[in-house]
């Protein structure tokens, strides 16, 4: 391109130097892509300049000759023909870097950056003659500098996982600075697909950003609407004629925009997250560098919608991991909680009391037995509420639930309406307790507030499951512990006799949970002539054939001890009995068997110990005598050995018979409780003059304080005082 100068427009003192300047000009900067201009005289008269200054000040050629400060007034106010007069009054140049300056008119002006050189320009005799003016417009890299640096924040911004509306709101704001006469919208597409929803304008009217809310995706749907249809950028330069408009003009005109550019914002799989819009509020056609800056924040944008909904699955999974887990440690706690109930109602209570209230305000647990429906649980989370679950109205229609359950067998759901409602019961769930392929009650669960949402009524239903199966166990437990109780009752003796001269006293508890008919045993029965028989005893084993062992070895006794007037010889018959069993299995027996006779002064006993603990005396004066003759277990072999022993005892004299699981009771580091302590139990109780249930009393706190609650195996003892 080349440089323009018209000699007929300058004065005789511009001679043929002036020429040779302009031929080095033109072979200088005619083809340079920088901004040259020679300026003569104190006035800066416009000698000659590139194309590249015409087209960067938007003005002709037909302003060579002309003051500078007349061609680009807007130079004046910013400074520039004061800087140009330093130049030329001193001769020293001037150079900036980045300058900023506004150029063009009014409704036409825009900001541009340079790198400015001010040369002063000498004749042939060194006098200043002139000022030349080049320079570098580096308005786009000052841009871009800007632009990069806007992205790094917004990048920051999305690192850091910031909300999504301050991104984009950000980035809206970042791009209207760069570009002051756009305005900067946002949509992002509804979870259905099928709209555009309201993302960033914070400079668009509230009345348009409510209008467009919501948005279908469609062609002739507005720039934004068919951009989204079409998955590529829709530029409107002129909204007023444009046919993708005409729904939606008015708006734009009350909002007043002119023209909109809509680009698609898309994931890396191109699937659509929304639209970034670019409004103007005078018709225009965009520049290569508004298209560029469409494409660079729409992918920013993409990539703050992909972070914001990374993090809202991640934490949505967060929640749903934190819920299950929370709903499974609910079941493992209540279902622990429930097993823990060793009897039937208990656990069905526990079941109704853990409901409330974290599945349901209210909770009613109906069971069914011998053909009958009954309530036998109910828990509320308040006292208003334990009143409700009274009301005649709603026990009607939970009735009415449980019998449909049960007869269904499957969960029954309603909404309650008329008493009901009135008494602010929104709805119940009412579901099935079954095992083993039998219905036998059923759990109703009663909001009061929001209705139960599927989610609790799932959780409820796998409590129920749960906790079904653990009050079926807990029901076959309690009947298993009744039969052993009555087992148990049916080997011992109701109530102990009256004897003359005597007070008697035992007790008797089963190991563990009572489970198992034991094989411990006591049992007191009169005879002829003012004689008594007495004995203690332990079987081996327990369960079925230890109670009928049990059975057997007291019959035996009370039928051998009316015939034989001899203690030896009713311990000789019962072993006779155990050793001629035909049970597959050897039974052995430890016993202590006498006969006690009610003188005028004491009590006379005869007494024969086959292999039991050693049974002690406890005189009146605090003293402790055992009594320790030999004797074989019963049931061993047929003809045992046996070495009776006489005892007076007189008034406050007292007789202890137990059984091993009282001397062989365990403390917690496994030392026996013992045969001593036994007898400490004996010397150290309080009164002076004990009875006997004083001294079974005596023994139970020391073995209890010794060892526990627990025991391992079943305890008995008998004591006999004379009085």
């Amino acid at each position: 391109m080349s440089l323009y100068f018209d000699p007929h427009s300058s004065s005789k003192a511009h001679s043929a130097s002036v020429d040779r300047r302009s031929e080095e000009y033109a072979d200088l900067f005619g083809q340079a892509p920088v901004i040259f201009a020679a300026l003569s005289g104190p006035r800066h008269l416009l000698e000659a300049a590139n194309s590249a200054f015409f087209e960067t000040i938007g003005c002709d050629r037909g302003h060579v000759g002309e003051p500078i400060g007349e061609v680009i007034p807007e130079l004046v106010p910013q400074g520039v023909l004061d800087r140009l007069d330093a130049v030329y009054r001193t001769g020293v140049a001037y150079r900036a870097r980045d300058g900023r300056l506004l150029l063009g008119g009014p409704g036409r002006q825009r900001e541009g950056f340079f790198d400015f050189t001010y040369e002063p320009r000498r004749d042939a005799a060194g006098r200043i003659d002139g000022v030349v003016v080049i320079a570098v417009e580096t308005t786009a890299y000052h841009d871009a500098h800007l632009l990069a640096a806007e992205q790094r924040v917004l990048l920051e911004q999305i690192a850091r996982d910031a909300p999504l509306e301050e991104i984009l709101t950000g980035m809206a704001t970042a791009i209207e600075e760069l570009s002051p006469d756009m305005i900067v919208s946002v949509l992002l597409i509804d979870p259905d697909g099928q709209r555009l929803r309201h993302g960033t304008a914070p400079h668009l009217p509230d009345f348009y950003n409510e209008a467009i809310d919501g948005t279908p995706i469609g062609e002739g749907v507005g720039s934004c609407g068919t951009s989204a249809f079409r998955l590529e950028p829709v530029i409107v330069t002129d909204i007023a004629t444009d046919p993708l408009w005409k729904d939606y003009r008015d708006l734009a005109l009350r909002a007043g925009v002119a023209a909109c550019w809509s680009t698609p914002i898309q994931d890396a799989d191109g699937r659509l997250l929304g639209t970034f819009a670019m409004y103007h509020r005078t018709p225009k056609a965009p520049e290569d560098k508004d298209v560029a800056l469409s494409a660079a924040f729409a992918r920013i944008a993409a990539l703050a919608i992909e972070r914001h909904s990374a993090v809202g699955a991640r934490h949505v999974a967060q929640e749903r991991e934190k819920a299950a887990r929370e709903d499974l440690a609910f079941l493992l706690e209540a279902s622990t909680a429930i097993t823990s109930e060793t009897h039937y109602s208990d656990s069905l209570q526990r079941m109704a009391r853990l409901t409330v209230p974290t599945l349901a305000p209210l909770c009613a647990v109906h069971v069914v037995e011998r053909g009958q429906t009954h309530r036998i649980a109910i828990a509320a989370s308040t006292r208003e509420g334990e009143q409700l679950l009274s009301s005649p109205a709603l026990r009607d229609e939970v009735d009415a639930a449980v019998a449909c359950a049960l007869a269904s067998g499957t969960t029954e759901t309603a909404h309650t309406g008329g008493p009901c409602a009135q008494l602010g019961v929104t709805g119940y769930v009412c579901m099935p307790l079954a095992t083993r392929g039998r219905t036998f009650g059923a759990l109703t669960l009663l909001a009061t507030d929001l209705p139960l949402d599927g989610h609790t009524i799932t959780l409820a239903q796998e409590l129920a499951r749960r906790a079904a199966l653990s009050a079926d166990n807990a029901h076959q437990f309690t009947d298993r512990v009744r039969l052993a109780h009555d087992l148990q009752a049916g080997l011992l003796p109701p109530e102990l006799p009256r004897i003359p001269g005597a007070t008697l006293a035992a007790s008797y508890h089963p190991a563990g949970e009572g489970l198992d008919v034991g094989g411990d045993f006591y049992d007191v029965f009169p005879l002829s002539a003012d004689r008594w028989a007495f004995m203690i005893g332990d079987v081996s084993g327990r369960g079925a054939l230890a109670a009928t062992t049990t059975g057997m070895v007291r019959h035996t006794a009370r039928a051998a001890a009316r015939l034989l007037n001899d203690p030896a010889a009713v311990v000789a018959a019962i072993n006779d009995a155990l050793t001629a069993s035909t049970v597959d299995e050897d039974q052995f027996v430890s016993l202590a068997y006498g006969e006690l006779r009610h003188t005028a002064s004491h009590l006379a006993l005869n007494l024969i110990r086959a292999g039991h603990v050693p049974p002690l005396v406890r005189r009146a004066d605090g003293t402790v005598e055992e009594l320790a003759q030999p004797g074989l277990l019963l049931g061993i072999r047929p003809d045992p050995d046996f070495c009776p022993c006489g005892i007076d005892l007189h008034p406050g004299d007292s007789l202890v018979l137990v059984t091993d699981g009282i001397t062989e009771a365990r403390s917690a580091d496994g030392e026996f409780f013992g045969e001593d302590r036994l007898a400490d139990a004996l010397v150290t109780v309080r009164t002076t003059t004990p009875t006997a249930a004083t001294l079974i009393e005596s023994i139970t706190a020391a073995v209890t304080t010794f060892a526990g609650n627990a025991t391992l195996d079943d305890q008995a003892a008998l004591v006999v005082t004379a009085t």
